[in-house]
C-alpha cells in the first residue's frame, strides 16, 4: 500500500502515523510513504499510485487531505485507507474508523470497506471533490481567514477563537440558490454528504454517505448574534434543531450570484461559492476494518 502523508496537517500527530507503520511493518506489509509539498499535491499522488495498479491508498492527514486523495482516485479500482491525523477527523468520526495504532493498522491490513459517494463543487476554475461537506456563508469566511499558527496551537478551540474575531467583520449576505427545482435564499448554507459536523456534532441527522445526494442545511437567521445562537448550539448537538434552521434533501444546488460568497470544503477554504453541486461522477470504496 502507498500512504500520502501531509506533514503541515498531521505534525503535531506524527507519532500516530509511525506507531500505525510499526505495526504495519512488522507483519509484513509492504509500505510506500509519499509525503506532499503544496495543494493539490496528495491528488496528483494518489492518481499516479492508482495508475500504477496500487490497490490500496492510504490518506494521513485531516479531512482535506482525505478530499484530495479520494478525487485522485476516481475512476479507479483503489480503496481509500484513512489514518486520521486531522483536527476534527469528521469523516473518521462518520464512519466509525478507529484511531488507535493498532486499530487503525488491523483495519488496514484487513481491507474491509464500506461505501462513499463524495460530492463535486463545480465552479469557474473546475471541479473539487468533498466527502463530508461543503460550506457556504459565515463558517467559510472562518477558515478562510484562520491562521495556521492560531490552529496549529489550540485546534478545533482555534475555530471558536476565529469565529468571534470574525462576528463584526463579516457582512451577512443573502445567499441565493436553487436545490433542485426550488429557488430559496438563506443566511448561510452547509452541503453535508454525512451526519456529522466539526468533529462528533450532530446537524444532518437524515444524511446518506452511500447513496447519491446531499442533506442541504440552510441556516435563515442571520448577523452576529445568529452566529453566536448557531455556534453555541453546536456542542450541544442541537444545531440541526436550532431556529431558523432548515433541512432539505437534493441532488444538485445551484448558487445563483453569489461569487463573492466564501466557500469551504472539508474544513479548507475553497475560494468562492462554487456554480453547482453535484454527486462525484462514482462512489468510492473506504477501508473501515
Amino acid at each position: 500500500m502507498i500512504i500520502v502523508f501531509n506533514p503541515v496537517a498531521g505534525r503535531r500527530r506524527a507519532h500516530l502515523l509511525w506507531r500505525v507503520l510499526d505495526v504495519l511493518a512488522a507483519t509484513g506489509v509492504r509500505l510506500d510513504l509519499a509525503e506532499t509539498h503544496r495543494p493539490g499535491h496528495a491528488e496528483a499522488l494518489a492518481r499516479e499510485a492508482a495508475q500504477r495498479g496500487e490497490r490500496l491508498v492510504v490518506a494521513a492527514g485531516g479531512d482535506g487531505t482525505i478530499a484530495e486523495v479520494a478525487n485522485g482516485l476516481m475512476g479507479s479500482s483503489a480503496h481509500l485507507g484513512v489514518i486520521p491525523l486531522g483536527t476534527a477527523n469528521v469523516l473518521a468520526h462518520e464512519l466509525g474508523l478507529p484511531f488507535s495504532p493498532r486499530a487503525v493498522a488491523a483495519a488496514l491490513a484487513f481491507g474491509r470497506t464500506c461505501r462513499l459517494w463524495p460530492g463535486q463543487a463545480n465552479g469557474a476554475d473546475g471541479t473539487r471533490l468533498f466527502v463530508q461537506m461543503l460550506g457556504v456563508g459565515f463558517d467559510a469566511h472562518v477558515v478562510r481567514n484562520l491562521p495556521f499558527p492560531l490552529k496549529k496551537a489550540f485546534g478545533k478551540g482555534a475555530y471558536v477563537l476565529q469565529s468571534v474575531r470574525e462576528l463584526s467583520r463579516y457582512r451577512f449576505p443573502v445567499i441565493r440558490l436553487r436545490i433542485d427545482d426550488q429557488e430559496t435564499e438563506a443566511a448561510s448554507v452547509i452541503i453535508s454528504k454525512g451526519r456529522l459536523y466539526g468533529g462528533r456534532f450532530r446537524l444532518a441527522v437524515a444524511a446518506e454517505p452511500a447513496e447519491p445526494g446531499f442533506s442541504v442545511v440552510l441556516f435563515d437567521l442571520s448577523g452576529p448574534g445568529a452566529a453566536m445562537l448557531y455556534g453555541s448550539a453546536l456542542p450541544l448537538n442541537l444545531l440541526g434543531q436550532a431556529p431558523g434552521v432548515r433541512h432539505i434533501r437534493a441532488s444538485r444546488i445551484d448558487f445563483l450570484q453569489n461569487l463573492s460568497v466564501p466557500a469551504q470544503t472539508d474544513g479548507d477554504a475553497a475560494g468562492w461559492a462554487p456554480l453547482w453541486v453535484s454527486d462525484a461522477p462514482q462512489p468510492i470504496q473506504v477501508v473501515v476494518g
